[in-house]
Formats: structure tokens, sequence, C-alpha cells
């Protein structure tokens, strides 16, 4: 068998993540637990049957960006605007805590200044695909505690943007006025963007759908090129390809066809966020763990500690019930993708050390499984183990 053809690395994902998953399910254990185990298993730290990363991980970003699609299909803008309003103060407060508790670990332990500023950044996020995957659907579209998350997600996702473009900054030579531009940029990118999207949906897009109903495929087709069109859109202009996809399903919300759109496309998510976590387990480098594990550890507590107790404090300052604050404290209470791809980006630029990297990295790994087994063992969730806990 040819180990670098793609075929054959699709049938060793997803034939291990069936193994994987039987496994998991017959312990006990989250559906993301044996995803990350397999990339692990056979990845380049592991048995080396799967080695080309670069283009599974690009594969599988594309699960988040129809995560974050499906996510606008069903959200309404106005409902938007005022989610955005109530969960600024909460998640501009709870992202400076994160920085300082990440940062003050990382300086412990001897790690530069501009490497403990880093690993601090890459505590400020929690798990998009966490947060959302992993709270039923009725919740998610018809609960507060949605449209808080959405929100806290939303505004992580800019802060992300303006943190990523500082590190590529940084690793060239643009002056201090350049610099003030790129991070300005987005702020006024993103009403443009949704202005357009919205005049292409009302005078393009929405008139074709409604004249070629009948055929299905044609539907699904649409949807696909919209929402992957907007999202590289996005990008060029200095945006992520999450905020472009979502402002993408948010402009085609209140066509009557959003939901069955939302209902197709939901196992094609599935298919490439399972590619999504095996890139992550795959990515890791095992071998050099034991030097930043003891750091790791800790960070990874503090994290799984400290996040749900901010959240619940800042959101019962906001006057909201604590049953919810703590609900949605323990949901985000770990790092995220983001933290993987600043730590990615850092080291590409030559501003962190090897070490600075894979601890971003493992801490991430390390909350992302806790917190999963948290979240799935003691709140509703669509994959529950307990028939108690399960919704969708």
């Amino acid at each position: 068998m040819d180990g670098s053809s793609i075929t054959f690395s699709f049938f060793l994902i997803f034939t291990g993540a069936a193994i994987f998953a039987s496994i998991a399910l017959y312990t006990r254990q989250p559906l993301i637990i044996a995803y990350i185990a397999l990339g692990a298993a056979i990845g380049p730290s592991g048995l080396s049957l799967v080695t080309d990363l670069k283009l599974l991980s690009d594969v599988g970003h594309v699960g988040i960006i129809f995560l974050l699609f499906l996510l606008g299909l069903d959200m309404q803008p106005s409902a938007l605007v005022s989610t955005l309003r109530k969960s600024t103060v909460v998640g501009l407060a709870s992202s400076g805590i994160f920085t300082l508790m990440g940062f003050g670990v990382a300086w412990l332990f001897g790690f530069s200044l501009l490497e403990s500023l880093v690993i601090g950044a890459a505590m400020m996020f929690s798990s998009t695909i966490i947060g959302i995957k992993l709270l039923p659907t009725t919740i998610l579209h018809h609960r507060h505690i949605g449209e808080l998350m959405i929100g806290l997600l939303l505004l992580q996702d800019l802060l992300a943007i303006i943190v990523l473009m500082l590190l590529n900054t940084a690793g060239g030579e643009a002056d201090p006025e350049a610099m003030g531009l790129e991070i300005a940029l987005p702020f006024l990118a993103l009403p443009l963007l949704g202005a357009a999207a919205w005049l292409v949906v009302r005078y393009a897009l929405l008139p074709l759908i409604t004249r070629f109903d009948r055929f299905h495929e044609y539907i699904f087709l649409v949807a696909l090129g919209w929402c992957l069109g907007v999202a590289e859109t996005a990008e060029v202009i200095g945006l992520s390809a999450e905020i472009g996809a979502f402002i993408a399903g948010i402009s085609i919300a209140t066509s009557p066809i959003s939901q069955y759109i939302a209902v197709n496309l939901k196992p094609l998510r599935d298919f490439f966020l399972i590619l999504f976590f095996f890139s992550v387990g795959a990515r890791f480098e095992l071998a050099l763990l034991g030097s930043v594990l003891l750091p790791a550890l800790i960070l990874s507590a503090l994290v799984l500690a400290v996040k749900p107790v901010v959240y619940r404090y800042l959101l019962k300052g906001m006057s909201e019930k604590r049953v919810l604050a703590w609900d949605l404290g323990f949901r985000l209470g770990q790092a995220s993708e983001f933290s993987l791809l600043i730590a990615y980006v850092a080291i590409a630029n030559s501003l962190i050390s090897q070490s600075a990297s894979l601890l971003i990295q493992a801490t991430t790994i390390i909350t992302l499984l806790a917190s999963s087994y948290i979240v799935v063992l003691n709140y509703p969730t669509p994959i529950a183990i307990s028939d108690r806990l399960r919704r969708d």
C-alpha cells in the first residue's frame, strides 16, 4: 500500500475511527477522545501510517467552517446583535484574566517574555467545536445559554484574528503604522462583508433557490458554494474563514430553505470534523512531551479550574442565573483549536521555541480531552453516554 495515497489515508482514518469509536462507546468515553487517540496512534509520533498531516489538517479545517455555517443558518441577524452586546463585557474581561493566568505560569517556568505573552494569549480562547458540538441543538438555538455561548465564541474569534495578525506581522518587518492598519482592517471589513452577503443573497441567491427549489442537488451545491465562497472572501480581506462562514449562514437564515440546508450538511460537517480531530492528535510530538509535562499539567489544571469559575462570577455579575453561569463555564472550560493555530504560526515565524509551542499544544489537547469528559458525563449533550443526559 502507498502510505502517501490520500485514499489509503482515508481508509486508515475512517476504519480506525470506527474501531476506536466502538471501543470508546463500550468504555463510556466521548467520541472526540477516540479521534484524537487515533491520530496519536497512527500519525508520525505513533506507527507513522499517515504522514501527510498538512493536507489532512487543511481538509479537516473545513469541518469548523461548516460548523459555523450551520450555526449561522439558525440565527437571525437581529438576534446576533443582541447576543454580541450581552457578551462583550464578559468576553473581554475573561480574555484578560486567562491571558494573565497563562503568562504567569509560563514566566514561572522560565519562558521568555515574548513566549510567555504568546502562551498567555493562546489560553484566552475556548473551543468552538467542544462548545457548540456538545450543546444540544434545541438549547443552542432556542435558549439563552446558546445565545451567550455564540456571542462569547464569536468575540473570541475576532480576538484570535487580531492575535494571529500580530504574530504574522511580528515575524516580518512591518512598520507600526502598517501594523495598526492590519489590526483595524477586520473591524472595517466585517460590516462590509455582512452587507455584501445580504445583497447577494437577496438579489441573486434567493431568486435562484426559489426558481429551482425542486432540484435538491442544486440547492446543496449552491449552499456549499456560498459557504466556502464567503469563507474564502473573508480570509482575503483579513477576517477568518470561520467568521466568513458564519456570515454566509446568517445571510441565508431568513430563507425558508435554511433548515433543509442545515439538515443535509450535518453529515458532511461530521466527516470533516473527524479529520480535524485526527490531525490534532497526529501533529502532537509525543517524544518531546516529557520536557513540558509539568508546566502543561499545571496550566491545564488551571484552565480547567479557573475558566468555569471566572465565567460563573462574570455572568453572575451580569445578572445571569447561577445554574446557567456554571453550565456555560464548564462548557467553555478548555483551550481552543485557535490555541493550536497560534502555536503553529508563532513557531513558524520563529517567535517562540519548540518547547513553548509544545506547551500550548499539550495544554490544549489535555484540556480538550478533560473538558469533553466533564461535559459529556455531567451535562446534556447529543453524544452523552447516559440516556438521561442525551439530548439533540
